[in-house]
């Protein structure tokens, strides 16, 4: 068992296990978390909800939506804190093999990478409206160089960035449902009906969950830094249902409140200048975790696919420079339906996963051998069909099958889909007396159990 070199410290373990010298108490992850889920994006959300729905089938999306969000969550979770690996690099062996690992990596790169730019638009937009003593393409600039500033220097940067963005954050939404409701009564408000258009309970779920899908499959690129499987439930239960239900109902009151679904008109209106700054603080909170998760996929693809390993750092500094500028020319808004699209795509890689680690579990006596030793797992087949075609399944399902709620049906899909046919064909080659070939191991593995598994910061 070897120490963790200096270069796979700084690039934040970016193509092998985290050390256990290197996780961090399951609070500091927790409240990078709750950052994700308690940001922007979710604010939005739950405006529409209260703009479209009753306070009540918007309490049930919010709760069906989170319900599924939690069970992917805590199960990818678990596998990153297990292995010690990111999503792209973890698919190496759950599920897709060494190259299909690329696609997967693709996907959270340019849907990620997209998303920092979206929003980083918005943070622009947002300050320039309030601030227009400074051009829109200023402010994105700007905004962009301060995320990709925190995110080049990986998770305990951002880690501090967080203790500083929730608090404010939360004070912000204290201060903007305590000013907005202070004229209308709670129950008058929990009773109306919805001011905008009816929005379905099928369409609500799928809102709450879609939101927040990509969030829940890249868990392991955080969870990878957690001490262990309950850390995980602990920080998933507590996080998700605070952010879900605090920030989600809050801003469901706020949106039968002011009839109106644009939560940046309630809170500039509620807090004027200081809350338009801390809105954006909560922007930069989800972005850094856009910005280096797509890192991570990229670096990921680049080795599988070119041979290459490319420094993390690196990395991110080209994808926020890009992002940034597609943000400061104001083009970056015009992806959305694209990532959208895109987003699609994200349930069944979530469905094969899971359903390959604890389901089917042929990945696992690799891993646990790989743990034992101190190395990193034996290189993967290049392609196994079985994902893709289960991928393209879910895809499918989730785009096609109008019973139900897309989000839950593709990821279901591909979930019952590889779990069947995988144990199938686990037990066809057991009968056979037949396993699968073993490849050589790589000739530069990666640290597992470096150090006490009580160190690391907090």
């Amino acid at each position: 068992m070897r120490a963790a070199r200096p270069a796979e410290a700084g690039d934040d373990y970016a193509l092998t296990p985290v050390p256990r010298a290197a996780r961090h108490s399951w609070v500091s992850v927790a409240v990078q978390r709750f950052g994700q889920v308690s940001s922007f994006q979710q604010f939005m959300v739950g405006a529409v909800l209260g703009y479209s729905m009753t306070f009540r089938d918007a309490f049930l999306a919010i709760t069906f939506g989170s319900v599924l969000l939690e069970c992917v969550t805590i199960a990818l979770g678990i596998a990153g804190v297990r292995e010690g690996l990111s999503t792209s690099v973890l698919a190496r062996w759950a599920g897709f093999g060494h190259k299909g690992s690329a696609a997967v990596g693709l996907l959270i790169s340019l849907s990620l990478a997209g998303w920092f730019g979206v929003q980083n638009g918005v943070f622009a937009e947002g300050m320039h409206g309030l601030a227009g003593w400074a051009p829109a393409w200023a402010w994105a600039i700007a905004g962009g160089a301060a995320v990709t500033v925190i995110a080049l220097y990986g998770f305990q940067a951002m880690a501090r960035t967080a203790w500083l963005t929730v608090p404010a954050f939360l004070a912000l939404a204290g201060y903007a449902i305590v000013d907005t409701l202070r004229d209308h009564s709670l129950r008058e408000l929990v009773t109306a009906p919805p001011p905008g258009p009816a929005m379905s309970l099928a369409a609500g779920t799928t809102l709450v969950a879609g939101a927040f899908v990509l969030g829940a499959i890249m868990t392991p690129d955080m969870t990878r830094f957690n001490r262990s499987s309950a850390d995980v439930v602990k920080q998933t239960l507590i996080s998700v249902t605070l952010g879900e239900y605090v920030i989600g109902l809050t801003a469901v009151l706020l949106g039968h409140a002011a009839r109106s679904p644009d939560v940046v008109g309630i809170i500039t209106s509620s807090s004027g200048l200081l809350g338009t700054f801390v809105l954006a603080t909560a922007i930069v909170k989800i972005n850094d975790w856009n910005l280096y998760s797509s890192s991570l996929g990229l670096v990921n693809s680049a080795e599988v696919l070119l041979g290459r390993r490319l420094g993390r750092r690196g990395v991110t500094l080209v994808l926020g420079a890009v992002g940034t500028l597609l943000s400061a020319v104001g083009i970056a808004g015009h992806f959305t339906g694209f990532l959208t699209t895109l987003g699609v795509l994200a349930p069944p890689v979530a469905g094969v996963l899971i359903a390959e680690y604890f389901v089917v579990r042929e990945c696992r006596p690799v891993f646990d051998r790989a743990r034992a030793e101190g190395v990193l797992p034996e290189t993967s087949a290049p392609w196994l069909p079985l994902s893709l075609v289960c991928w393209a399944a879910g895809w499918a399902a989730g785009t096609w099958v109008e019973p139900g709620i897309p989000a839950v049906n593709s990821l279901l899909a591909a979930f019952v889909l590889y779990a069947a046919a995988g144990l199938a064909l686990a037990r066809r080659t057991g009968a056979d007396g037949r396993t699968r070939p073993v490849r050589p191991r790589r000739t530069e593995p990666g640290p597992v159990n470096a150090g006490p598994v009580n160190a690391g910061p907090d």
